[in-house]
């Protein structure tokens, strides 16, 4: 009979509230994104939807920071398997605290840009520390499935929080004070960012580092990191395979469901109303995702500690996915309102459970001394690079699809890019390395 599971103590319980947070901080950084990104070029650049200029802005929000976010994270993870994981995380809240106050404050788009890498580098780093800091924690191997599932559950609350408050900001935006001169829903959106971060500013820096980490580094024993270790051949196969998967997961994330924002105002059913109504709109149908991608990440967790494979546990959520997505997509322009809800959440249930399954997979394939470098390399490179890159690719195929507004040409567009990364997740999935149930020293 299975010994029963130890139960979590106070100074444990604090560790999950607090990676909860921070994990919850990390998708609130990136998903406010979507929501502000039009009016934001419409008041610091004069751009409107569909122009040239306008889709080469949004091409470069979504990418830059990305690309600044994946090549700054790979190095935090190199440093997190050098210098520990509570030091880089603290750093990583520290920067991204700072640039998400700093970019609401943008009197330029090249500014904006800037503070939005900033964001980005801070957030990349962050979830690879917390990651193999949570997975450390906890060396039982169910409770650390249970862990680390449901703490990340906590990066669609995120996404709740965001479309919150954008929705508050657009209902209230009077009522702020102005900033510069003015008052725009986008920048207090933007601002709003620093909430999360205060808990974790003042409690992480008094939590226990890794023990795992703290013992090898006390003992001697702790090999340097090093990225050429991630292909040789024992790890090979997993470091290749893992980066094509996070990229397929990230760009159905990118590529489609965060295109959705500036498609929605295109509905037959919205056309004469003022723009904050069309907003309040858009908000409705971006919390409809995320209330879809929260149960998607909870049923993650539930089903990892029962299944096995992980194989099969990805593709429970990969083979639907890639049905519904381009049907509701393809369709997004003549829909109603209500059908593109109903449409999205399925699809935020499917495509952001796969985020989640990451965060349990990668700690338990790679060694304490690989840890990070190894979760990086995925996450960084074929997540926030390659993966967000996704974006870019329809923003600039929606140039050429058809269609006979700039909405129906981005809706083929992210159905045609969204549908792509799904059946290559699918594919690369046949190649994914099974991983042992203990973490490997």
């Amino acid at each position: 009979m299975a010994a029963p599971m130890k139960k979590l103590t106070p100074v444990e319980w604090l560790i999950c509230a607090i990676a909860s947070i921070g994990f919850a901080f990390d998708i609130y950084v990136i998903l406010v994104l979507p929501l502000i990104l039009g009016p934001a070029l419409a008041e610091l650049g004069g751009l409107k939807p569909g122009t040239p200029q306008y889709l080469d802005w949004a091409s470069w929000m979504f990418f830059v920071p990305a690309f600044a976010g994946g090549l700054f994270g790979m190095i935090g993870g190199y440093l997190t398997d050098l210098w520990g994981r509570r030091r880089v995380l603290v750093w990583s809240i520290l920067i991204y605290s700072f640039a998400t106050l700093a970019a609401g404050y943008a009197t330029s788009l090249e500014m904006l840009l800037f503070f939005r890498c900033c964001s980005f580098i801070g957030v990349c780093v962050e979830f690879v520390a917390a990651v193999a800091w949570l997975a450390e924690l906890f060396p039982d191997q169910e409770q650390r499935e249970k862990v680390l599932g449901y703490t990340q559950a906590f990066s669609s609350i995120g996404g709740l929080m965001v479309t919150g408050a954008y929705y508050l900001a657009v209902t209230y935006t009077n009522s702020f004070p102005e900033i510069y001169g003015t008052h725009s829903a986008w920048r207090y959106t933007l601002i709003s960012g620093l909430i999360p971060a205060i808990p974790l500013m003042i409690i992480r820096p008094f939590l226990p580092e890794s023990p795992a980490w703290a013992r090898k580094k006390a003992e001697g024993t702790l090999k340097r990191p090093n990225f050429l270790a991630l292909f040789q051949p024992q790890f090979a196969r997993t470091t290749w395979v893992t980066m094509i998967m996070f990229a397929a997961s990230y760009g159905a994330a990118f590529g489609a469901i965060q295109q959705m924002p500036r498609i929605v105002p295109g509905l037959s059913e919205l056309a004469g109303m003022a723009p904050p109504a069309v907003q309040k709109v858009v908000s409705n149908v971006q919390l409809w995702q995320e209330v879809g991608g929260l149960i998607g990440r909870v049923a993650l967790a539930l089903l990892a500690t029962m299944i096995v494979s992980r194989r099969l546990l990805i593709r429970l959520f990969q083979v639907p996915g890639l049905l519904i997505l381009p049907f509701v997509f393809f369709t997004s322009t003549t829909s109603t309102v209500e059908g593109v809800k109903w449409g999205m959440a399925a699809i935020g249930f499917l495509t952001v459970a796969q985020l989640s399954f990451w965060g349990n997979y990668l700690p338990r394939v790679y060694p304490t001394h690989l840890r990070g470098t190894g979760e990086s390399f995925a996450a960084n490179i074929g997540g926030r690079m390659l993966g967000t890159s996704a974006a870019l690719i329809s923003l600039n195929v929606a140039k050429i699809a058809p269609g006979n507004t700039p909405f129906e040409k981005l809706a083929w567009a992210a159905a045609i890019v969204g549908t792509s990364t799904y059946v290559i997740g699918l594919i690369a999935s046949f190649f994914l390395p099974e991983p042992t149930e203990e973490l490997p020293e």
